[in-house]
């Protein structure tokens, strides 16, 4: 093994991805504030699928930090909940979308709790969740850099769409320190 490509992945295949690998490697050199924080934003998107990658839907499903009700699967689907209530709901304006998930005011942790080790819903969850993340690509694709300081309304908050965007970042580094959390839990796996 050559020291000049020496890894923590050389050392510990079971743990990390090689650079070489790595999708989230294609991120780097970002140009200007929107592209830095998208870039931030898609890593952590390509990490939750990373965390998820090569599980059951028993695995995905499984509550493996009790009492708590989070499993991979209710993070992919919380994720794409989060993705749309920001990025149509209040960034493109869309207070009428139907949430996801059955998520409402009775059942606020829909996302969560209901749960279940359903190939199915596996797949759904990931294709709402792909759509939505896709959604929102579009609408970032089409905003001018110069509009990030543009502001919008949540309830009665002023917030400018750069806040919107560095806290979907905050929203995807806690959940994927989760998932690393319950995917050690599921089978012992940790690492990037």
């Amino acid at each position: 093994m050559s020291t000049e490509r020496w890894t923590s992945a050389t050392v510990y295949p079971d743990m990390w991805t090689d650079p070489d690998d790595d999708p989230r490697e294609a991120l780097a050199n970002p140009v200007g504030e929107k592209e830095t924080l998208w870039n931030y934003l898609k890593h952590y998107r390509i990490t939750l699928e990373m965390k998820c990658e090569g599980l059951s839907a028993e695995q995905l499903a499984r509550r493996s930090v009790p009492p708590s009700t989070l499993s991979l699967l209710g993070l992919v689907r919380h994720l794409a909940h989060v993705e749309q209530s920001w990025f149509q709901r209040i960034l493109q304006d869309q207070p009428d979308l139907p949430k996801l998930f059955g998520k409402s005011p009775e059942n606020p942790d829909a996302d969560f709790d209901d749960v279940v080790a359903d190939p199915a819903m596996v797949e759904d969850a990931w294709a709402t969740w792909r759509r939505e993340v896709q959604a929102a690509d579009a609408w970032l694709a089409a905003l001018p850099e110069d509009e990030l300081g543009r502001t919008v309304l949540r309830g009665d908050d002023v917030i400018p769409v750069r806040d919107v965007l560095v806290h979907m970042i905050e929203e995807y580094a806690r959940h994927v320190g989760h998932a690393d959390l319950l995917r050690e839990c599921v089978d012992g796996r940790v690492g990037q």
